[in-house]
């Protein structure tokens, strides 16, 4: 358990653009777009300061505090290795207290009425959204996005806040039809109690108000555990519900040893429900480590998505959406397109199409404007590309564009197309996780619905086709809880989020996010006649 978390941590939980220009490969270029992107990252730190979210220490009860070893752990920005802060490295014994002071707190939280809740949550949400542009200044700086993507990071996960402050209100039960003329059944809706939420570097603000959103909303209290690579983000989100009123003990905020936190959470008997968004084998480790205690499990775990183009498809909008499917954070999403399944009538010309759009994205520093693509976000995510192509190649397929380092160094890589990928490759098998866009050539549309159903994951699924009759058949046929048609941008605060198969379990989002933090109770009145 312990390892497969730790590894986890370090290759990453998973979920616009990349860019390769291979002009940037001279050394006085590199060293310039290195210097402008360190002043702006001092400038991007003072701002952050000076809006007093830069936290360093974890939150419990209320009350910012140090590890209590005295441990720390170093935060680094991916793009160039400097060191950004040095954050509390907290364990068992800090969990367990948090975790205590979350099911104190989740009695007086609990009672409040829903539209108490929703009051709240909203002040959050507002307060998110006037601090928009440090939170993404922050999220480019340990995560590597750029700062248009770490925007609209913001504005999407300030968007659950909303939604879900608004859901509160909307927690409804029902009255059964009693068997017997003296009785009356009742059916209530009740918060789980303490919610330990698990989330990965990716999205290091959206996957935490995904979670936190829907178990404040519906009276559960929570302990989060961020990445140990992206705890900035979440401390500073964590001020902010503060700032909004979330009463101390309510959100708590834990980071540091992976596999004692991990361990705590589990163990614990006051913890009823784990949401973990993170890498399939971790959340296999969660829901058996859960089983002793009987909790609640809800898991979002990796993805396999194919990206299906048709020979009917209209070239220009399946080229745009594959190309945003594939490359947002640099590849490094759960629902990133991993297989782009083209027909063979328009392989060469989708191919040309798809490679020329690749090739006008811009690497570098997020903080820069022009980028479109920042870093992997570290150097193992860097070498498990590396070791997908290397498999690739030595198997017959074909480079057509990228495939190596890029010249910026640190954890920057090309952005990279494979041409005819097959089903032995590791690139077809297994989820990549960063910049390579493997084109896989397919004959009929019953080839391309077995191809992308032959995976044992399941999270998202894309289709570029102009025939409505073909929609609707290959979408029912694909065993995937996400499927985008003519669309590679399909994540929204309304619509369930969630995978079937190997993908996980639960759905986030939505009115059917409450759900996996609400218990069902019966009540059954009798002798009332």
């Amino acid at each position: 358990m312990a390892m497969a978390m730790r590894r986890a941590a370090a290759l990453g939980a998973r979920h616009i653009f990349l860019a390769a220009s291979a002009s940037a490969s001279s050394t006085s270029r590199v060293i310039s777009r290195r210097h402008m992107s360190s002043v702006d990252a001092g400038a991007a730190m003072e701002k952050i300061r000076a809006a007093g979210l830069l936290r360093t220490r974890g939150l419990i009860g209320g009350k910012w505090v140090d590890a209590y070893d005295g441990k720390t752990l170093e935060v680094q920005n991916p793009a160039t290795g400097e060191i950004l802060a040095n954050v509390a490295c907290m364990g068992n014994k800090e969990t367990s207290d948090a975790i205590a002071s979350a099911h104190t707190t989740f009695y007086s939280w609990s009672k409040l009425t829903a539209s108490e809740r929703s009051k709240t949550l909203r002040k959050w949400h507002d307060l998110l959204i006037a601090h928009k542009e440090e939170l993404a200044l922050l999220m480019t700086l340990e995560q590597g996005k750029p700062m248009k993507e770490a925007l609209g990071e913001v504005n999407y996960g300030a968007s659950f806040i909303e939604y879900f402050a608004e859901e509160a209100k909307r927690v409804y039960g029902d009255i059964i039809p009693p068997t017997l003329a003296d009785r009356r059944l009742l059916v209530l809706k009740q918060p789980i109690g303490v919610v330990g939420a698990i989330t990965p570097w990716n999205f290091p603000l959206a996957m935490i108000t995904r979670k936190v959103g829907p178990a404040l909303a519906s009276g559960c209290t929570v302990v989060v555990k961020p990445s140990e690579f992206t705890p900035l983000t979440a401390l500073a989100a964590a001020d902010l519900a503060l700032q909004a009123g979330i009463p101390a003990g309510a959100l708590n905020v834990v980071m540091g040893n992976a596999p004692e936190i991990g361990d705590a959470l589990m163990q614990s008997t006051q913890v009823r429900k784990i949401t973990f968004t993170g890498s399939t084998a971790v959340g296999k480790k969660l829901m058996a480590g859960s089983a002793n205690t009987v909790k609640k499990v809800s898991l979002e775990l990796g993805g396999n998505a194919p990206c299906i183009v048709f020979d009917d498809a209209d070239i220009e909008v399946a080229v745009k959406g594959s190309l945003a499917a594939k490359f947002r954070n640099s590849g490094q999403t759960c629902v990133c397109a991993n297989r782009i399944l083209v027909q063979e009538g328009i392989y060469e010309k989708f191919a040309s199409a798809f490679v020329k759009a690749v090739q006008s994205l811009e690497v570098g520093n997020g903080l820069e404007e022009s980028t479109s693509q920042g870093p992997l976000i570290n150097e193992a995510a860097v070498q498990k590309v590396e070791k997908f192509v290397d498999d690739a190649t030595s198997k017959g397929a074909n480079v057509i564009l990228g495939g190596k380092r890029h010249s910026l160094g640190m954890t920057f890589y090309e952005p990279t197309v494979v041409g005819n990928v097959s089903k032995d490759m590791l690139l077809f098998r297994e989820e990549v996780f960063g910049p390579v866009a493997p084109l896989i050539p397919f004959k009929t549309e019953e080839e391309a619905i077995h191809l992308a159903n032959d995976t044992n994951a399941g999270l998202a699924a894309y289709m570029f086709t102009t025939s409505i009759p073909r929609s609707w058949r290959v979408s029912e046929a694909l065993e995937y809880g996400l499927v985008g048609v003519n669309e590679g941008l399909i994540s929204t605060e309304v619509a369930p989020f969630g995978g079937v198969k190997q993908s996980g379990l639960g759905r986030e989002g939505s009115k059917y996010g409450m759900d996996d933090f609400l218990e069902i109770k019966y009540v059954c009145m009798g002798n009332l006649s």
